[in-house]
């Protein structure tokens, strides 16, 4: 006799191997998209400044990226160009001085958990000294400003962009200064330890 369905033995065995499957996959799944999330984050980050470089090349010019959330958590950024010959500064760019160049554009892996920021816990530990970092609440560092700067000859300001998932995750975008050079650093909070 030819039988369609299942009977309830086959439906509880069934039932049982996709809860232990779940069960034990679902905790390194969850880990991995975190790290995904973390990582395409931080490559968005890399191109923005990568722009910002490359337009101060080619159009000869000093140019900020400026970031800004909003208060819904979506993270915008903006290009400003030096107006006045004394580089972008925040009070030029307040006061109409230094023109913004490109339309606020929203960054996609930025947002909805992940953020400029520190996770909660312990500092971490500064990447150059080694030693605790202080000013968790500055997590856009570039001198004392939160501009990061490109010169017309591909230089740029030193400086930092710290993101985090605000739960433990940690990431670094760091710029030098004399090339411009854009580099990403991962924070392992168990070892302590910055890793490329």
């Amino acid at each position: 006799m030819n039988q369609k369905g299942f009977n309830l033995l086959e439906l509880i065995v069934t039932l049982s191997v996709m809860g232990f499957v779940l069960t034990v996959g679902a905790p390194p799944l969850l880990r991995i998209s975190g790290d995904l999330r973390l990582h395409l984050a931080t490559q968005e980050l890399v191109g923005v400044l990568r722009v910002a470089r490359s337009y101060a090349l080619r159009h000869d010019a000093n140019v900020a990226v400026k970031f800004r959330t909003g208060r819904n958590g979506v993270i915008t950024f903006a290009l400003y160009r030096d107006g006045d010959g004394d580089g972008v500064l925040t009070r030029d760019i307040d006061a109409g001085t230094d023109p913004q160049v490109s339309p606020p554009r929203p960054l996609a892996h930025l947002g909805r958990g992940f953020g400029f920021g520190f996770p909660p816990g312990p500092p971490p530990r500064d990447p150059s000294t080694g030693r605790p970092m202080d000013r968790l609440d500055d997590p856009i560092r570039f001198n004392q400003s939160d501009l990061a700067s490109f010169g017309p000859l591909g230089t740029s300001t030193p400086g930092s962009l710290y993101i985090t998932d605000s739960v433990k995750r940690l990431a670094l975008v760091r710029v030098a200064n004399r090339t411009g050079r854009v580099r990403v650093l991962t924070y392992n909070a168990r070892e302590r330890v910055w890793r490329n």
